[in-house]
């Protein structure tokens, strides 16, 4: 079965770090893109964070301007698993995240669609 499975999210306070997980089961992610997306309550889905893996040895990470210097993307293909460190973590990062992946060579992430999803994780950052 093809999916991806989001963990690792929860309820931390301002300041406090967490880091979510991408599994990918079904495909082996070293021939993907992965992009982490996040969708807060009344708001749009926005791409924080993608990264493209060149022959699973040159890796091409890519941030938004409002998580840039505090998340951190990574991939351990023994894992066949993508990870986002998310530091210094604010009220306003709380949302839904979402892994999602695309087969592609491309090392620009950023513009590509993504096609395969995972369900989601809820991050909550609050006092």
């Amino acid at each position: 079965q093809v999916q991806l499975v989001e963990s690792g999210g929860g309820l931390v306070q301002p300041g406090e770090s967490l880091r979510l997980s991408c599994a990918a089961s079904g495909f082996t992610l070293n021939s993907y893109a992965v992009g982490w997306f996040r969708q807060a309550p009344g708001k749009e889905r926005e791409k924080i964070s993608c990264i493209s893996a060149i022959r699973g040895l040159t890796y091409y990470a890519r941030y938004a301007d409002s998580v840039k210097g505090r998340f951190t993307i990574s991939q351990d293909n023994a894992k066949n698993t993508v990870y986002l460190q998310m530091a210094s973590l604010k009220p306003e990062d709380t949302a839904v995240y979402y892994c999602a992946a695309v087969r592609s060579s491309n090392t620009n992430c950023d513009v590509l669609t993504y096609d395969r999803w995972g369900q989601g994780t809820q991050v909550t950052v609050s006092s």
